[in-house]
């Protein structure tokens, strides 16, 4: 294999809901996240007092930290993304005043990466926001949040400006059109007009918020971050590819707006066609003009798209209503295998924007089984991720810019779909099961040496 390049950032990936746990410490509000105990796709519950959430305590990161930063070094590490728990810096999402406590908690956790010589990439809104602002304000269907979210923005920029110089915005940020509540904290039954107001304030929102870390961090870079929802046509009938196009778009359109500082016509069309007719100030306009420096995307699977109505009823009915593919195979999960669409993905979104690209999520779920004498042989990890990261250097060699690579879940987390943790992502293993039962130990796997090598030999190990 040849070598990627020497300024590559090499590393992991983790969400603030889905390791830290100490849910109602040092000041921390209720989150979104707090109210879905069973994942982004479950219900929305009232917590009462005594109810316990896998996700309260999660992997305990938030006092544990230091161990698993020290676990993460040993691999070689170069990168961490990370998100902020908004609601530990502002609990309720209104306030005028930071809660100290989680700023400050932040703080030490820089420090440490620091101490390891490992740079953080930080999403200021991963699946999860103050339920004060749901509860009091209809969430980010109310053009208030815009201002809310700039509030905490800036204060995190102006507090970590000398410690983050990589940031994000809000997560898979093109979710909230299948999960409204996790999105943009709206209720699932909401009309298509609903969330795409409330989308348009977010990515309005999102512009601010690029706007602001370039005033207050110059030397610091802001991307946005999409869910690669790439589609095959099932066929080459001239319907199938066509519906595809649009498919691509219906997700695509969130870069291009956070890209290129304007919607793009064919989203217009859409929308006129729907009957739905959104607020955009001529302020809105200018405001998105300020586009973000990079683009981020998590890669997991592709799909297929069809017009023909009985396989799309028939695929209606599989977990991820998709049209399977016939030339792929599948994880334990469903998820469709496909390293070469991460080259076509890297291509394609090269080839649309021409702004670097960074792969910040990308990983295999699966039920790893220690043996006997505690050793997790999970070469089926090994061979995913040898064989996307192979794809990764084609695109290098195609010309494609890309920065940097945090696989998804470097040590076992509590899943965001179902929020469980039978599905492991990890290269290091968390003795806990999905009743909350375990030590919560770690150990490392057998893709905790394979990925300290590929670091090493900075990719030259992996096998093409």
């Amino acid at each position: 294999m040849k070598r990627f390049p020497d300024n590559f950032l090499w590393g992991g990936a983790i969400a603030a809901n889905q390791v830290e746990g100490a849910w109602q410490q040092d000041g921390k509000g209720l989150s979104t996240s707090d109210v879905q105990p069973q994942g982004i796709f479950g219900p929305v519950v009232e917590r009462k007092s005594g109810d316990r959430s896998l996700k309260d305590i999660a992997i305990d990161f938030y006092h544990r930290y230091p161990q698993d930063i020290a676990l993460f070094a040993e691999m070689g590490f170069r990168c961490l993304r990370i998100s902020i728990a908004w609601t530990r810096i502002f609990p309720q999402g209104d306030e005028t005043q930071p809660n100290e406590a989680g700023l400050a908690y932040y703080d030490r956790l820089f420090d440490e990466l620091a101490q390891h010589g490992i740079q953080p990439m930080v999403t200021l809104s991963h699946y999860e926001m103050p339920l004060g602002l749901v509860q009091n304000y209809g969430g980010w269907g109310n053009r208030q949040l815009i201002e809310f979210f700039q509030r905490y923005a800036r204060t995190v920029f102006q507090r970590y400006q000398h410690k983050v110089k990589l940031w994000l915005t809000f997560n898979e940020i093109n979710m909230s059109l299948h999960a409204p509540f996790t999105g943009v904290g709206l209720p699932a039954d909401s009309s298509k007009g609903a969330i795409y107001q409330a989308i348009h304030h977010q990515l309005v929102a999102s512009a601010l918020a690029v706007k602001a870390c370039h005033d207050i961090i110059p030397d610091a870079q802001i991307g946005n971050m999409l869910l690669g929802g790439l589609m095959y046509p099932l066929t080459c009938k001239p319907e199938d590819v066509f519906e595809t196009l649009q498919q691509n778009r219906s997700w695509q359109f969130f870069g291009d707006v956070q890209c290129r500082g304007a919607w793009p016509g064919y989203m217009l069309r859409y929308l006129r066609e729907q009957g739905i007719e959104l607020n955009i100030t001529e302020d809105d306009r200018i405001a998105l003009r300020e586009t973000v420096d990079f683009i981020s995307f998590s890669y997991y699977m592709t799909g297929c798209v069809t017009t023909d109505e009985a396989l799309n009823q028939q695929a209606r009915g599989n977990i991820l209503s998709m049209v399977p593919n016939p030339h792929l195979p599948s994880s334990e999960w469903g998820w469709q295998i496909d390293p070469i669409g991460l080259r076509t993905l890297l291509n394609m979104l090269w080839d649309r924007y021409q702004k670097p690209l960074f792969i910040v999520e990308n990983g295999l779920g699966a039920k790893d089984r220690p043996q006997p004498d505690g050793t997790i042989e999970d070469d089926y990890r090994i061979s995913y991720l040898n064989d996307h990261l192979v794809q990764v250097a084609e695109a290098l060699q195609d010309g494609v810019e890309v920065m940097g690579y945090t696989s998804w879940g470097p040590i076992d987390l509590i899943s965001a779909s179902k929020a469980e943790i039978s599905k492991r992502y990890g290269f290091i293993y968390v003795d806990r099961d999905d009743n909350g039962e375990g030590s919560l130990t770690r150990s490392r796997k057998k893709s905790f040496y394979w990925y300290q090598q590929v670091i090493a030999t900075q990719g030259a190990s992996l096998k093409g």
